[in-house]
């Protein structure tokens, strides 16, 4: 499962079993954010299988599922100092990772906007949930 990382302490990931959240843990990560809405596709881990494995492994699981319709989601700000606590290192995933940076893009200031854009597309990232095409 490639990992991403977008800054120190956030990593982005496509879809995460419950399998994979010894590995995740064991490679520092302590919070696991899903992106990423239960059914999209038949056979996708559930936000409970995740959670679940991620209480196993003494690593917090926080839920901000978010799609094109209600994108970025009820609470942007939070999702923002969760993604910048320099005292936990984030993995956010979704489906392939898009949203995730997306939704770090969506959280920046204007001053770090720019720089986050970049960083983003370099790594291959589509941003069009929140740059105008």
């Amino acid at each position: 499962m490639p990992i991403f990382q977008l800054t120190e302490t956030l990593s982005v990931a496509a879809q995460v079993t419950p399998q994979d959240i010894p590995n995740i843990a064991a490679q520092g990560f302590s919070t696991v954010v899903c992106n990423r809405p239960d059914g999209e596709v038949p056979d996708q881990a559930s936000m409970d299988a995740i959670e679940a494995a991620c209480n196993d492994a003494n690593v917090l699981f926080v839920r901000y599922p978010v799609d094109a319709l209600n994108f970025p989601g009820p609470d942007l700000e939070g999702l923002g100092e969760l993604f910048d606590d320099a005292g936990q290192r984030v993995l956010a995933y979704c489906r392939t990772g898009t949203r995730c940076a997306n939704l770090w893009v969506a959280t920046r200031s204007e001053e770090e906007r720019q720089a986050a854009i970049q960083v983003a597309r370099e790594i291959g990232f589509d941003l069009s949930m929140v740059t105008p095409r």
